[in-house]
């Protein structure tokens, strides 16, 4: 299975579960994490849902062979949720999401802490947003939820770069609450969700709403943004190099791409 579902004391821990493929997002994990976030979110036994991933990533991000397929294979057929739906569920996902960076984050494995109501990360966990390497745009509204998060500086290196940033850079720019040794991370942050989980869920609903309720317009507005940013990019020189590179296990060579690009 590529996501686990736990659930205890009003706690539902989805586990990220492709290690082997770094728990990167094909559409399969898009859609069963988008499902399982929507179930959550209408399950009146759950209160708060914790986030992690399986062995030593948390989210290479999205699966860049599928990528490659997307942009080259006229016959891809993708997800019912995909990329996408699991932004809509972010977004309206009512309860507390807690996340437990247990491993590298990539892409989407590191915006996602842009929806995240609390997030810890291991000592050993290491975050990169690759968008310049890939040669498109942010994502997930990571245009907006940054800047608020970080301070424009820290989010315009962490979006411009492609450079990765620790966990302890991580906790100091506050993208993230907390940072713990790798064997203390899954337990404190289950004890951190077990306590919000504790408290009435009527209650940490209209807490969430009033904290994001002026965000969802904004964050709408720079989804669109980003997509028609993306939309144009995407298939372009640039990230056909990207993509080809990776697919020939080299570094892409932007130098030669025509003038703009």
């Amino acid at each position: 299975m590529n996501l686990l579902i736990d659930d205890a004391e009003r706690v539902r821990t989805l586990t990220l579960n492709r290690p082997a493929a770094l728990n990167a997002f094909n559409e399969e994990l898009y859609d069963a994490t988008a499902e399982a976030l929507l179930a959550a979110a209408e399950d009146p036994e759950v209160a708060v849902v914790l986030l992690t991933g399986a062995g030593r990533a948390f989210s290479a991000g999205t699966d860049l062979a599928e990528m490659h397929a997307r942009t080259t294979d006229p016959n891809f057929v993708p997800g019912k949720h995909g990329f996408v739906g699991l932004l809509d569920a972010l977004v309206d996902f009512p309860k507390p999401l807690v996340i437990a960076v247990n491993g590298l984050g990539l892409g989407i494995g590191a915006t996602i802490l842009g929806f995240a109501d609390l997030a810890l990360i291991s000592t050993s966990a290491r975050l990169k947003c690759p968008f310049t390497s890939l040669g498109v745009a942010p994502e997930a509204a990571s245009s907006l939820l940054f800047p608020l998060l970080l301070g424009r500086q820290n989010a315009s290196w962490m979006l411009l770069s492609s450079e990765w940033i620790d966990a302890n850079e991580a906790r100091e720019i506050g993208l993230v609450r907390q940072v713990c040794d790798p064997d203390d991370l899954l337990p404190e942050a289950t004890r951190q969700a077990r306590v919000l989980a504790a408290r009435p869920i009527s209650s940490l609903v209209a807490v969430k709403s009033t904290i994001t309720a002026a965000l969802r317009d904004q964050i709408a507005a720079a989804r669109e943004r980003e997509n028609a940013c993306f939309a144009e990019l995407m298939g372009g020189p640039a990230n056909i190099e990207a993509l080809t590179a990776f697919a020939e296990g080299r570094e892409p060579d932007f130098t030669s791409l025509p003038p703009g690009c």
